[in-house]
């Protein structure tokens, strides 16, 4: 029985590798052993941070010691010699009398008043300015061609004789051309200065008179 047990397993191993049992138990062994070697092993984990310095002892407050006293020294006033003088003072010798001042001589007496003086300008009417030699007007050229027509006043200054100095023009006539020939035709102007008797006379008279400048 034993002899038969033998013969009959080693007939059932053949059969077995016959059939290929066996190729499919080495192909499952196969992966498993390939699993194994790819898996990695688990790394280790990363160590943990250091803990933070511990915080500074805080600083001490350093206290000055007081300052030591110092020794003063004590003045006493020192003693006057013996032939210092004393502390009373002898008043100063009077001073002599002032001289008497001599009287104020009289003042003069005034001089006596100046006579009114007369004024450096003196305004004429036409009642007291009388033409001798009328302004000469002499209408401009382009005047006449542009139609320009107006009145011009004129302020003349006059010397005593009654010949014209000066010529200022007081109000417009609107054109220049008429006010610069109506302030040259009031220079080549005489008047006759008629004043009442006993006025004192002036350096200057001054007289105010219109001239139109009329187109024909």
């Amino acid at each position: 029985m034993i002899a038969g047990g033998v013969i009959l397993f080693h007939a059932a191993a053949l059969w077995a590798l016959q059939s290929g049992l066996l190729r499919k138990a080495a192909e499952v062994v196969v992966p498993v052993e390939l699993l194994a070697q790819i898996i990695e092993p688990p790394r280790p984990a990363p160590p943990p941070p250091p803990p933070p310095p511990p915080p500074a002892p805080p600083k001490k407050e350093v206290v000055k010691p007081p300052p030591r006293p110092q020794a003063v020294r004590e003045t006493r006033p020192t003693p006057p010699p013996p032939n210092a003088p004393t502390g009373v003072v002898e008043p100063p010798p009077p001073a002599p009398p002032a001289p008497a001042t001599p009287p104020a001589p009289p003042a003069p007496p005034a001089p006596p008043p100046a006579p009114p003086a007369a004024p450096a300008q003196k305004e004429l009417t036409g009642a007291q300015a009388q033409w001798l030699v009328k302004p000469p007007l002499v209408f401009p050229a382009m005047s006449k061609r542009l139609g320009e027509s107006g009145t011009v006043v004129v302020r003349i200054i006059f010397d005593s004789e009654g010949n014209a100095k000066r010529a200022t023009v007081v109000t417009s006539s609107g054109y220049e051309r008429l006010d610069v020939a109506g302030r040259e035709a009031a220079l080549r102007s005489r008047i006759a200065i008629n004043l009442p008797a006993g006025t004192p006379r002036s350096p200057e008279y001054a007289y105010t008179a219109p001239l139109a400048f009329v187109l024909n």
